[in-house]
């Protein structure tokens, strides 16, 4: 019997292979934003070095032209709020000490308010037409934004997530989407944290007890079959 042309098998992923259909699944891109990726945004404003979260780009960005390249969809995230914060609870707004908090004036525009230029995704993941994009007033890309629903309206049963911050927003997408009966895998170069130690930690507890909250691979393994093309790989077990 003939191997279907679209499917597509991760071997080397953890814990095994991570096996999806390119028609059924999507590459979920979370908050790639100016506010945290670039200087003067929030996440330099709590006092993080946003370096370490700007260091991943050129591996998202290859990532995503070899997913556009081969049709799959993709989903960007924005964390984003109401000019009139109503959506931004207080205990989000006023926890801990940063210079600039949630609404406030900064270098690139009121920090985490829709259509300001600092809540804007970079230049360098910039969405194309036909590319969804999804403004969420939490962490997780699920809350109070009708993702789940349009996922299953499309036939998504795969996610594939890259993005910041691990421990934060992407973990807590995944975890939100494996509730939901996704099957989800981490590009764990195409993620980054601003403490390095909770993106360790991230990533071994979502692959723990046989993919607990999924699974996770390099973005070199998922390039790899992409570039070879979906009909020549082989159909392996697991996934």
């Amino acid at each position: 019997m003939m191997s279907d042309p679209n499917t597509i098998t991760v071997a080397n992923a953890l814990p095994f292979a991570y096996r999806f259909d390119i028609r059924t699944a999507a590459l979920v891109i979370i908050d790639m934003q100016r506010d945290f990726i670039e200087p003067g945004g929030f996440g330099e404003t709590l006092g993080n070095d946003v370096s370490l979260l700007e260091a991943i780009v050129p591996a998202c960005a290859s990532v995503l032209a070899a997913w556009r390249a081969a049709s799959g969809l993709v989903v960007h995230t924005r964390e984003a709020h109401a000019a009139d914060l109503s959506d931004c609870p207080p205990a989000k707004r006023n926890r801990g000490a940063p210079s600039l908090r949630i609404g406030d004036l900064g270098p690139m525009g009121r920090i985490l308010v829709a259509g300001e230029p600092g809540n804007q995704i970079i230049d360098a993941l910039s969405p194309v037409p036909g590319e969804w994009v999804i403004d969420k007033p939490g962490k997780g890309a699920f809350y109070a934004t009708g993702l789940h629903e349009r996922l299953q309206a499309a036939g998504i049963t795969h996610l594939l997530f890259m993005g910041v911050t691990t421990e934060v927003c992407v973990q807590t997408s995944m975890r939100e989407a494996n509730d939901r009966g996704y099957d989800c895998l981490l590009l764990e170069d195409c993620t980054e944290s601003y403490f390095p130690q909770f993106k360790a930690a991230a990533v071994e507890m979502m692959q723990a007890q046989g993919a607990i909250v999924g699974w996770t691979a390099p973005s070199s393994a998922l390039l790899a079959v992409l570039a070879t093309g979906a009909s020549a790989l082989p159909v392996l077990a697991g996934g």
